[in-house]
């Protein structure tokens, strides 16, 4: 029996998880420096070690089979790293894995078995390997139908990814829609989409402005209504200026080509996550010290 004590132990000496010490120890029959050695050989004590770095790097991929299609973002530390073939292994693996899978959320993914192990392992492995915090941040899987087709689009590399759906209408409608979002990134694809806090509150801000302006509060009332329109046009897929004909709306493309839009899904990478402010040369520096 191992007891708390003990994987405690292991833990502040290695940095590893709860759960691989517990493994190591029970692999070793409770010797920590054999456990230490056993955490080392798989990488999960390297790995622990950098995980509270920042990643937020790394790339954004998309897989199509069929009806179905998968896009991930998965993250390194910096944007050398995304180019190495070790990492772009990692994403191919996490994209096959998640198609060919029914999974719900990453850590159901994490948990799939992968030669021998699990894909959790598989990522440990693969930091331990490159060298710095790996992280497989998000995922979205969709499906079509017959008379749907998929637009995709990946962008700078890798940078953005985007996947849209549209029925009625041809492939190539559906990249140019794809194209447009990564360019314009529209947070939803229609006006019904946004939530309603989201819109009181942008209504909120609109009247305070407007009334700073020096309007009346029945005249700011009315403008609030025009500037939402513009709003719309911001940040819903639908309303936007198509980028090839600013005259016409992407909704409206989309329909003078006989077909409407269903989905849309666009990762870039690193959006949201707070990164580390630091310049090339510390960023090269940082990439030759973990050779």
């Amino acid at each position: 029996m191992i007891s708390a004590s003990l994987v405690k132990e292991l833990r502040e000496k290695t940095g590893a998880g709860m759960l691989d010490c517990k493994k190591a120890l029970e692999a070793n029959n409770g010797d920590i420096n054999a456990s230490i050695d056993w955490l080392r050989e798989k990488g999960i004590s390297k790995a622990a070690k950098k995980a509270d770095r920042i990643a937020a790097e790394g790339t954004a991929a998309i897989l199509v089979d069929g009806n179905k299609a998968v896009v991930v973002e998965v993250n390194s530390e910096t944007d050398f790293v995304a180019k190495n073939e070790e990492f772009k292994e990692l994403v191919n693996v996490l994209l096959a894995t998640i198609m060919n899978n029914d999974v719900e959320d990453e850590e159901s993914i994490l948990a799939l078995p992968y030669e021998g192990a699990t894909i959790n392992d598989y990522l440990i492995a693969k930091t331990a390997k490159i060298g710095e915090k790996l992280s497989f941040r998000r995922f979205a899987k969709v499906e079509k139908t017959d008379s749907e087709s998929f637009g995709s689009y990946i962008h700078m590399g890798g940078r953005i990814a985007v996947l849209t759906i549209v029925e009625g209408t041809s492939e190539e409608v559906a990249k140019d829609v794809a194209m447009h979002a990564a360019a314009m990134r529209p947070k939803y694809i229609r006006k019904e989409n946004v939530p309603a806090d989201e819109l009181d509150r942008e209504r909120e801000v609109l009247k305070e402005q407007a009334i700073n302006e020096g309007k009346p509060a029945e005249i700011a009332e009315k403008m609030v209504e025009g500037r939402i329109q513009k709003y719309y046009k911001e940040i819903c897929l639908e309303e936007q200026p198509f980028v090839k004909d600013g005259d016409i709306s992407v909704s409206t493309y989309v329909k003078n080509n006989g077909g409407s839009i269903i989905n849309m899904i666009r990762f870039e990478v690193g959006e949201g996550i707070e990164k580390k402010e630091e310049d090339f040369a510390t960023e090269v520096m940082n990439q030759i010290n973990n050779k």
